[in-house]
């Protein structure tokens, strides 16, 4: 038998338009994990993949997570079949007894993440998986939960499972001290960033953490939590800020923007949209809220996201080991349950009854001035900008955290071998070495400012090398300028987009001094040398299974060499579906701006990017 694509999704085939069709999703999302059950319903171990965590806490992670998706589907009278096997499951997993435990809880433990989802279906759904147990097995569940929430939580969105916990035992008449969920609840606080936005803890990033989690819970909490009206309000606010300016992190065909880390948790992304329509926040009106949520998980469907049993797969695009994180179980997709929040709703909730409307055109550049970054609309796409994000802890985070920019449609490479710079992609990103083998590119950064729709960064790939790097909007175009402060001589390689690679070599490439140009089948990339000394074009092919929507990418890139002192390399690049006119589009590269005009402005207007403004 030929791979069928269509065939490694649950959700292909599903139109995914109506309440119906998003209720029908979770049943076929949830039915191929029924095989990997235990036979006490606590554990579900789907594949020989480890994380950094035991496996008795990976067991739970895919016991928990579908959660996510089965309660607001029940919590808006769907039907759930195996009620008994989770009640059972949630006995014996919480009884030290039992040969299924889940283990002792400790501080800053997997476990305290996936009672959340325990919680949260303690407090939306009691009746059907806590109201049925025996007295004993409540007792034991109870002691279960409060010994989890009075340990410690990881400093970040972590927080909010204390609080979910604690939602759902308070649902349940279950007594205990209100003071930690306050406490929790007001360090949360402390991560507003201000404009909607929020750190994801004493951390200069933000990415998806802060719609499908920061807002996510916090919504979850306006609707559950009892009293509390003054935070509430607070929580509701800060998201209706922030919808207008999230929606930037989605292109008009539904994808989201590849950003960050736990890229795996997919259509998590779109929960955002979702937990707006349950906490009654019409941010924006409905129709165009459901539009972006609808989009996005109709986007999926046409994703080959699963293993051949239907098993949502560690990946983003496609099953893909290399893109994932030490915390990625073969449970952790199922965060992408999320999305189903809004199935609580009743038919008639104005979500629900909206037609869907396309997104509005946004013809000038958005800035995102917390997250450091701009957002530029063009055909098919979004293109974010980005300086003042970091994570320096985490593998290829480089990748997912640093580049110059990243895209809806285009989604961004990962390094596959430091130790091979002629075989590196550095799409979206400007890549250096000093021995032709080993190589550098922006990670951290010394100082990241934001002047309108204009960003500025000054980083270091050694210590004794510094690069001052501009970034700005020239729609479809967009350019970089790196100043560029070394003692010695170095090579350096910069990428454009990486667009789908066909088969049989049917693509074809323009490569010569001071350009390359991929013509794919599907998207055309090229990216130009403005600088006064060209550098020399290439038509690259990544290593395979280094993108994260596509599994075979071409890339163009620029190459050369710099000798000691100060250089100045300008680059534009621009991505283009092929039905676009991209013939003009190429013709007419943009001018390379003033240096001496672009520093003025910066001393006049610049300011520190708020996410990156952190004492570390």
């Amino acid at each position: 038998m030929i791979y069928d694509p269509t065939k490694a999704n649950p959700l292909s085939g599903n139109p995914l338009k109506t309440r119906d069709d998003l209720s029908k999703a979770v049943i076929d999302l949830f039915k191929p994990l029924l095989p990997y059950f235990s036979e006490g319903g606590a554990r579900v171990r789907l594949s020989a993949t480890g994380a950094i965590f035991d496996r008795a806490a990976a067991d739970l992670e895919g016991f928990a997570r579908p959660l996510w998706g089965i309660v607001p589907l029940a919590a808006g009278g769907g039907h759930f079949p195996h009620w008994n096997l989770y009640r059972r499951g949630l006995a014996n997993g919480t009884n030290p007894a039992h040969p299924e435990y889940w283990g002792d809880l400790a501080d800053r433990n997997q476990r305290l993440v996936e009672l959340a989802a325990v919680g949260f279906a303690l407090a939306l759904v009691p009746e059907h998986i806590w109201e049925p147990l025996s007295d004993g097995e409540k007792r034991t569940v109870a002691a279960y939960l409060l010994a989890a929430r009075e340990l410690e939580f990881i400093d970040n969105n972590w927080k909010f499972f204390r609080v979910l916990i604690d939602l759902g035992l308070e649902r349940v008449g279950v007594a205990f001290d209100h003071g930690k969920t306050v406490a929790y609840l007001d360090e949360l606080e402390a991560f507003d960033l201000g404009d909607g936005w929020y750190r994801d803890g004493p951390v200069r990033r933000v990415d998806h953490y802060i719609p499908f989690a920061m807002h996510f819970y916090g919504l979850i909490y306006t609707v559950l939590a009892r009293g509390d009206e003054a935070r509430k309000n607070r929580f509701r606010n800060r998201a209706e800020i922030f919808a207008g300016d999230i929606r930037h992190w989605f292109g008009p065909d539904g994808a989201a923007l590849a950003f960050g880390r736990s890229q795996t948790y997919r259509f998590a992304a779109g929960g955002f949209w979702g937990a707006l329509a349950f906490a009654g926040v019409a941010a924006l009106p409905w129709a165009e809220i459901k539009g972006y949520y609808m989009r996005h998980i109709r986007w999926w469907s046409a994703m080959p996201i699963a293993d051949r049993d239907g098993v949502l797969s560690i990946g983003y695009g496609y099953p893909n080991l290399l893109m994932s994180e030490s915390y990625n179980s073969p449970g952790s997709p199922y965060w992408a349950l999320k999305f189903f929040l809004p199935l609580a709703l009743p038919q008639d909730h104005p979500f629900w009854t909206a037609e869907e409307t396309s997104q509005p055109e946004f013809p000038a550049p958005i800035a995102l001035k917390p997250a450091g970054m701009v957002a530029m609309h063009t055909p098919g796409n979004v293109v974010v900008l980005s300086s003042g994000q970091q994570h320096d802890k985490m593998r290829d985070a480089n990748e997912k955290y640093s580049k110059f920019a990243y895209s809806t449609r285009y989604a961004f490479n990962i390094e596959a071998d430091d130790r091979n710079f002629s075989a590196a992609s550095f799409d979206g990103m400007l890549g250096l070495s000093d021995d032709g083998v080993h190589f550098r590119m922006r990670e951290t950064m010394d100082e990241a400012q934001i002047a309108g729709d204009r960003l500025y960064s000054r980083w270091r790939p050694w210590n004794d090398v510094t690069i001052e790097t501009w970034l700005l909007p020239a729609n479809p175009w967009h350019i970089r300028i790196h100043r560029i402060a070394t003692p010695r001589a170095l090579s350096t390689i910069e990428g454009g987009f990486a667009i789908e690679r066909a088969d049989f070599n049917a693509d074809r490439s323009e490569h010569e001094q001071g350009r390359a140009i991929w013509y794919g089948q599907t998207d055309v990339s090229a990216i130009v040398d403005l600088s006064l000394h060209l550098r020399t074009g290439h038509a690259m092919t990544p290593i395979p299974n280094t993108n994260l929507i596509h599994a075979k990418t071409l890339l163009p890139q620029l190459r050369g060499e710099i000798g000691p002192g100060s250089t100045l390399l300008v680059t534009a690049a621009i991505a283009l579906p092929i039905h676009e006119n991209w013939t003009m589009a190429l013709e007419n590269p943009p001018a390379p701006p003033d240096l001496g005009e672009l520093e003025r402005h910066f001393r006049a207007e610049g300011v520190s990017v708020p996410a990156f403004t952190l004492s570390m």
